[in-house]
């Protein structure tokens, strides 16, 4: 059993009393020692709050799955993840679930902010690992829409923490040619103007647009990719290219390319789910 860190956050319950209702923190504890941290704080933001689940038994040492959610950037909670957090959990997968400060004009938040976001988190459980008898700086990034695309920008750009990513329906590229005459870049503009925190212009396209895609940052983190072929939010050659582009650099991969799909698993049939990604996603975690 892997109870260590139950001295770090019991001493911090008194701390959960002063947190604003929005952040209830709290911890749970079951008969056979597995553990729940719900709404743990990483900063000082009120989104800046993680859950961590914590089977009875897993392998010490391995690797944590962090869970990061979808909601273009500027929406979405850690709770829309939690179906693939329990399935993680019942699996004796140990994980992180965050929620991040959402992309903002007014309040000047890119995603920038939110790979920083990523950054605190993994610093705050560094701290808790060792007393869970697992190491630090030791994940694999598992994310959803938007939420994948931070998870391959900022895998890509930390390979020395990041083991695996998986990404479910994930924009990989603003920048290529094929992306601005692409019939998505015109409705998804003033989204990406505020994720990227610059103005989208098609015939003179700024580079930040480049450095937001992690398409140019490929490294060797070994990658599976879902998308749908009917995704009406990411166009499908996203993941295509992305796909290709880790052939090209031999960087181990998989593609699974799901006919008559649309945008992320919460959409997907339930047979899909059950009988193709969370198998597909659990492989690949154990592998």
């Amino acid at each position: 059993m892997n109870r260590l860190i139950l001295r770090y956050t019991l001493g911090l319950m008194t701390v959960g009393t002063l947190l604003s209702c929005n952040n209830k923190y709290r911890v749970w504890v079951g008969n056979y020692g597995e553990q729940k941290v719900l709404n743990l704080p990483y900063g000082i933001h009120k989104k800046q709050v993680m859950d961590i689940f914590l089977p009875a038994q897993y392998m010490p040492g391995s690797p944590t799955v962090m869970i990061i959610h979808g909601g273009a950037w500027k929406y979405g909670r850690k709770e829309h993840m939690i179906m693939i957090q329990k399935y993680l959990h019942y699996h004796k997968i140990p994980t992180i679930n965050i929620d991040y400060r959402h992309a903002s004009t007014k309040h000047r938040i890119t995603y920038k902010e939110q790979l920083e976001d990523i950054a605190l988190a993994q610093k705050k459980f560094n701290t808790l690992a060792p007393k869970a008898n697992l190491r630090p700086d030791n994940y694999i990034l598992l994310g959803e829409s938007a939420g994948a695309h931070l998870a391959l920008l900022y895998g890509y750009q930390n390979p020395q923490k990041t083991q695996k990513i998986i990404s479910l329906s994930a924009p990989t590229d603003f920048y290529s040619s094929k992306y601005t005459r692409s019939l998505h870049s015109w409705y998804s503009a003033p989204t990406l103007q505020t994720m990227v925190g610059s103005k989208f212009s098609r015939k003179n396209i700024s580079h930040s647009f480049k450095e937001a895609s992690p398409i140019y940052h490929i490294s060797d983190v070994p990658t599976l990719l879902f998308h749908g072929d009917s995704d009406y939010l990411v166009n499908r050659n996203q993941a295509i290219t992305l796909d290709s582009m880790l052939s090209r650099k031999g960087v181990p991969h998989r593609l699974i390319y799901m006919k008559n799909t649309g945008h992320t698993p919460r959409f997907f049939s339930k047979y899909k789910r059950d009988s193709i990604i969370l198998p597909a996603i659990l492989d690949w975690i154990k592998k």
